[in-house]
């Protein structure tokens, strides 16, 4: 028995190896005297049918007693994804749309199966797979890049892989408007840890490239740590279904978005990550430190997650400027170009925090959707990044604590005096508001109820 297994081991290491040579275009056979190079083409795809179920099924791991089905409405044109119920539509049984099927006690969930993956694959139906397991662990990680730079994202981020040593697969989503980065585990591994790793990897994108949108923290596949009461967490739509693999896209391609010429030899190659690489590879990507300080919280944070911890390092590495040039207006605006990216990643920090609704439904095992975990207030000009008004002490500190010279131009304007005078009576506590109020040009009046805020806002020269 021993025997048998060391030669089905061997036998498998060998079809990965020669999987890897093949997706790479690198003929490992030898080609007949009388061949001519690329007579063997057509027949490099050696995967049988049931190779490629199997094969998909090792990589694109989730639950497997549910499975999402892609539905879509011939009059609407309305369209999403669905558990699948062996009583959908069943007369007598199912009572959509009068009750919805999370509330319905007819719901019969189908498992997913190799028929399933087969026909999603044939075109026959467009399926999705659910990441989030039932012990809060998972078996990939992916993100979504969406937005109008999807490309120049998507490929910032799988560099950022190859620099840290992370084997990454990207995928052209099936609208061919975005892309999907997966990362594929050796075994189960808990979400939180999966997701600290698309974090950091994300951080480490931002510190030496193009600044990702804060957004890009809450694309991550499985969307939540833990498991949400009466839910199955996100769904991602599981690619290779033929119809738009038809059209190019749901195929996965290299940095240069070419498609790899034998789609089942590119994912025999792929080496899952061994999961006791994950803490190393998250220390390396931040360099020890928390991504960008906002997405790392532990569970000991979670009573008073909008706590920032101020202790952390304000000194920035690299070159910086000697002078820069901040212009007051309706908002703090810096000019790009006098940036560097480590500088810009911080004054952006300054307007971010965490949102404790997420943190607070998380804990509860509520559901997370649509709940960002970080809220950035920074603005994104072509030329410029604004901040709040109420940033401004703090970015001039973090300019002071780097040897920053700041220009400081004001250009707010004043508005137009009217001869008006304030004839009420205040009280005691409203005057102490006012007086400690007009010390600062931008301030919060912050008053329970009955307080007469908007009198004293009424009173202030």
């Amino acid at each position: 028995m021993a025997d048998r297994d060391a030669f089905a081991a061997l036998q498998a290491e060998n079809a990965r190896l020669i999987a890897l040579l093949e997706s790479h275009g690198i003929e490992w056979r030898l080609l007949p005297k009388e061949a001519a190079p690329g007579v063997q083409d057509a027949e490099r795809s050696r995967f049988s049918t049931v190779d490629k179920v199997a094969l998909f099924r090792r990589l694109f791991r989730g639950r497997t007693d549910v499975y999402p089905i892609r539905w879509e409405s011939k009059s609407t044109g309305k369209s999403g994804y669905a558990p699948a119920c062996a009583n959908e539509w069943r007369a007598g049984v199912c009572e959509k749309p009068r009750i919805k099927c999370g509330d319905c006690g007819n719901r019969l969930l189908i498992p997913l199966s190799d028929k399933v993956i087969y026909d999603h694959l044939a075109g026959e139906h467009t399926v999705g797979i659910y990441p989030l397991l039932e012990d809060d662990t998972c078996y990939f990680l992916a993100v979504d890049f969406d937005e109008a730079e999807w490309r120049d994202d998507a490929r910032a981020f799988v560099q950022s892989c190859s620099e840290l040593g992370v084997p990454v697969a990207l995928e052209i989503s099936r609208s061919g408007q975005g892309a999907h980065a997966w990362v594929f585990f050796a075994g189960k591994v808990s979400a939180r840890d999966a997701r600290q790793l698309g974090t950091a990897i994300i951080s480490h994108t931002c510190s030496r490239t193009r600044q990702l949108k804060l957004a890009s923290y809450d694309r991550l596949f499985p969307n939540q740590d833990t498991m949400p009461k009466g839910g199955f967490g996100n769904l991602i739509a599981l690619p290779l279904q033929k119809r738009p693999r038809e059209h190019g896209c749901s195929v996965f391609v290299d940095a240069d978005f070419h498609p790899y010429p034998d789609q089942w030899a590119f994912l025999a190659s792929i080496q899952p990550m061994v999961p006791h690489d994950i803490e190393p590879t998250i220390f390396r990507a931040t360099g020890s430190a928390h991504p960008l300080d906002v997405t790392f919280i532990g569970d000991e944070d979670l009573a008073t997650p909008w706590k920032h911890d101020d202790s952390a390092a304000k000194k920035l590495s690299g070159k910086m400027p000697e002078s820069l040039t901040v212009t007051l207006a309706n908002l703090i605006y810096f000019e790009k170009a006098q940036l560097p990216q480590p500088l810009a990643n911080r004054l952006i920090r300054l307007a971010t925090f965490q949102n404790p609704e997420f943190y607070k439904a998380q804990a509860m095992r509520m559901s997370v959707w649509d709940k960002p975990r970080v809220i950035g207030n920074a603005e994104n000009y072509p030329q410029h990044i604004a901040l709040p008004r109420g940033c401004l002490n703090a970015a001039l500190e973090l300019l002071r604590d780097n040897g920053i010279h700041c220009d400081l131009r004001d250009e707010r304007y004043s508005g137009e005096p009217i001869d008006v005078g304030f004839v009420g009576t205040l009280r005691l506590d409203q005057e102490a508001a006012i007086a400690g109020m007009l010390q600062h040009d931008a301030g919060v009046l912050c008053a329970p109820t009955a307080f007469g805020k908007t009198v004293t806002a009424a009173a202030m020269p």
